[in-house]
């Protein structure tokens, strides 16, 4: 089936950034339009659009036998396809998506002259790291006052692949989960991820996608994340839990494989610190305290620091982290050694 995508006329007051919903057709709500929303990952990412990756980039390919990669376009097209499908009666945004460390490149004509003589038509680029969500703004859910927004996106990063032999398995990152539409964090479960998803074609990774989306049941996340409102840390035990997480980085190996995994570094643990005190809507109490559900968010607050091609991963540390940790307020988890 062909689909079309059909924009509002803006000009109409009463339906304006809103979705005209008919069989067959994409409908799309522009994220730019929205004003005043953070980024759901920062680190050294920049915005840009799908016209951008696919009019002003080349695709890279396997050296050795010039057969083409999927192309970060691709794959945020077929994500798009796959949740019209799955989600075909529900107002669905357009994909944001983030980029980082840019290859340059220029064309054959360009060859002899120096960098300040390049024309842009000189130049060639593309982005070896890209991530992307697609927001569900019609399933909404709440927590302690805060807005969840159902949420779809992946990772792509060419990194993790050897462009200099011949086409072989691509490799990508998918998930579906919720975002924090206070801060934009991002809300991933284990069950709502799949990790270094392995293809050789586009069709094999939009039927792994459509597995995910169609299998996934947001229940037990959500239930779990409304449950961490009820569990609280004193100062004293926040206070032994960062400094634990930070000796946790030194251990010695024997001993820190026999501990749950902790995929934070120091400058995230010393923003976690920071946002304890600072932070607007997931501070510290007035008697010091703090409940899991504003752990959690500091955590995934402090995870956005991160590269692209390891946020996905970390920020799902976050959530079984942090539900360890209610665990062990609860009196049966291996994580006590974080609390001890």
């Amino acid at each position: 089936m062909e689909l079309q995508v059909v924009r509002q006329n803006h000009d109409a007051p009463s339906e304006k950034n809103n979705i005209i919903l008919s069989e067959g057709t994409l409908n799309l709500i522009d994220h730019h339009k929205k004003n005043n929303q953070n980024p759901f990952i920062e680190a050294n990412t920049k915005d840009v659009s799908l016209s951008c990756l696919k009019e002003e980039c080349v695709i890279p390919v396997f050296a050795k036998d010039n057969e083409k990669t999927i192309a970060h376009q691709e794959f945020i097209e077929i994500a798009q396809e796959s949740v019209h499908s799955v989600f075909k009666d529900h107002l669905i945004d357009l994909p944001e998506i983030r980029v980082s460390h840019q290859i340059k490149g220029r064309v054959p004509g360009a060859i002899h002259k120096s960098v300040s003589e390049l024309l842009e038509e000189d130049k060639t680029q593309y982005f070896e790291r890209m991530a992307f969500v697609i927001r569900i703004p019609s399933i909404i859910e709440s927590i302690n006052g805060n807005d969840l927004s159902l949420i779809v996106g992946g990772v792509r990063a060419y990194n993790s692949e050897n462009l200099y032999s011949k086409k072989s398995i691509e490799k990508f990152n998918f998930f579906i989960g919720f975002q924090n539409m206070v801060c934009c964090n991002l809300c991933v479960s284990t069950d709502g991820y799949l990790s270094n998803i392995k293809v050789m074609s586009i069709l094999e990774l939009k039927e792994q996608m459509n597995t995910l989306l169609k299998q996934f049941d947001h229940r037990p996340m959500l239930q779990g994340l409304q449950e961490l409102q009820s569990l609280h840390l004193t100062e004293h035990q926040f206070a032994q839990l960062l400094g634990k997480t930070k000796l946790y980085q030194h251990l010695p190996k024997k001993q820190k494989a026999m501990l749950p995994n902790m995929d934070f570094n120091d400058g995230q643990l010393n923003a976690i610190a920071k946002d304890y005190y600072d932070s607007e809507s997931f501070c510290r109490n007035g008697e010091g305290g703090i409940d899991l559900w504003n752990v959690y968010n500091l955590f995934t607050s402090a995870g956005k620091s991160s590269y692209i091609d390891s946020f996905l991963d970390r920020n799902v540390n976050a959530l079984s982290f942090t539900e360890g940790l209610a665990k062990t307020l609860n009196g049966d988890s291996n994580y006590h050694w974080f609390l001890s």
